[in-house]
């Protein structure tokens, strides 16, 4: 999600301060939230869902969300 478009303006990390890494659906206060089992196909499926919400066409929201497998919290 653009950081620009996350209602709380990002995430937090534990000091508090803004995180410019993960939007603040998934990540709040230097943890990660939801389901300890949340799979990055899991997290695309419903960002693509807010970025339609938001009015982005569904191309544009895969290709915002394409890479989401990539980040540091899917990584092994």
């Amino acid at each position: 999600m653009p950081m620009k478009k996350d209602p709380a303006g990002g995430s937090t990390n534990a000091d508090s301060s803004k995180s410019v890494m993960y939007c603040s659906y998934c990540y709040q206060s230097g943890a990660f939230i939801g389901p300890a089992d949340m799979t990055a196909t899991n997290i695309q499926k419903f960002c693509i869902g807010k970025l339609k919400e938001m009015k982005f066409t569904g191309f544009l929201a895969w290709l915002m969300t394409r890479n989401i497998p990539n980040l540091e919290r899917w990584k092994k």
